[in-house]
């Protein structure tokens, strides 16, 4: 017997069982732990709402910027999310119906990820002119401003995300076998690939500098001495809670799609090569994979304000004695002062 065919065997057994298991990893993940996460994200995205829509609370203008990343968020899962659960946990593939329901998947994905990155923004810009030394520039934190950036935010996006509507549609991979997907033929999965590209690098890099810029005003309120704060900007303890909050949440959603990023470009660099059966495998676990991790973000931020906003644990420590009908615990409402 040769050498080649003495360990082609055990090579092709291998092959064959990492195949297996990423294949059944992903259906698992899908399945079990995406459907437990989505129904979770629900219940937490509408408590969390609850809580923003207390008046103390809704006063608040990154208050406000957080309840629409709370709508995004809301109708993320129960369209893409949701879909995502059908299609690789249960084989289902629901935008396969019909023409329309492939547009608007597309449609409703490109909208949303692209917007919900763009509130964050705003949020954080909102955080900065709050947290600024100078009163002209805190007049700027206002609800009509935060009212104007987003309708005009939202507008851009939903007409930028249009030429989804126009190239995406069901294609036929092989007889008996069509998919919804945009044309790959093209340049325009070019354009998408790209685009994309640039978008999360963009989010990324403004969403530092003004996580940094926030920080470093907060850094100069602390040093400044007590009986001198009256004279500058005196931020109240749910501020810098909010401060704080808002800056994992721009964590977690940038390190959240990175790995989707790094996927889409190991697709366009190798983009026109023939790959090996494993490598496709291979290259579809990363993208499932990625996707899931991509679908973080807008369903964590209930833990996230309930970890670090001491104000939103006690608000909710309130409504669920009201809920079970148990006597309320007095507390001293310190959570507005500095």
């Amino acid at each position: 017997m040769k050498a080649s065919s003495y360990f082609s065997v055990p090579m092709v057994f291998n092959n064959t069982v990492t195949i297996e298991v990423l294949e059944y990893f992903t259906f698992y993940l899908n399945r079990y732990v995406l459907l437990i996460a989505y129904m979770f994200g629900n219940i937490e995205n509408v408590l969390t709402a609850i809580i923003f829509a207390k008046k103390c609370w809704r006063k608040n203008v990154c208050v406000f910027y957080l309840t629409v990343y709370l709508v995004i968020s809301f109708a993320y899962l129960n369209s893409i999310v949701l879909t995502s659960i059908f299609v690789y946990g249960y084989d289902i593939d629901l935008q396969n119906v019909s023409t329309i329901l492939c547009k608007l998947y597309f449609y409703c994905a490109y909208l949303f990820l692209t917007l919900s990155p763009t509130i964050l923004i705003l949020a954080s810009v909102d955080r900065l002119l709050i947290s600024s030394q100078n009163v002209d520039t805190r007049l700027y934190s206002s609800k009509r401003l935060a009212y104007f950036s987003i309708s005009l935010s939202t507008l851009f996006w939903m007409i930028f995300s249009i030429h989804t509507l126009i190239k995406v549609s069901i294609y036929e991979v092989y007889p008996s076998r069509a998919t919804c997907y945009y044309d790959i033929a093209s340049s325009y999965s070019d354009f998408v690939s790209y685009s994309s590209i640039v978008f999360v690098a963009s989010f990324f890099i403004i969403i530092l500098v003004l996580c940094i810029c926030s920080f470093k005003n907060v850094r100069h309120i602390r040093f400044v001495p007590r009986s001198q704060r009256h004279q500058l900007r005196t931020m109240t303890k749910k501020d810098f809670q909010l401060l704080r909050c808002l800056f994992a949440y721009d964590l977690v959603f940038i390190t959240c799609c990175v790995p989707l990023i790094l996927v889409t470009v190991y697709q366009v660099i190798l983009k026109g090569y023939a790959q090996v059966e494993l490598l496709q495998i291979i290259e579809n676990f990363a993208f499932k994979t990625s996707m899931f991790i991509a679908h973080v973000p807008f369903w964590i931020g209930f833990y996230i304000c309930l970890a670090i906003s001491k104000a939103f644990r006690t608000e909710l420590k309130r409504m669920l004695y009201r809920i079970s009908n148990q006597p309320l615990v007095s507390t001293r409402d310190d959570e507005n002062k500095d």
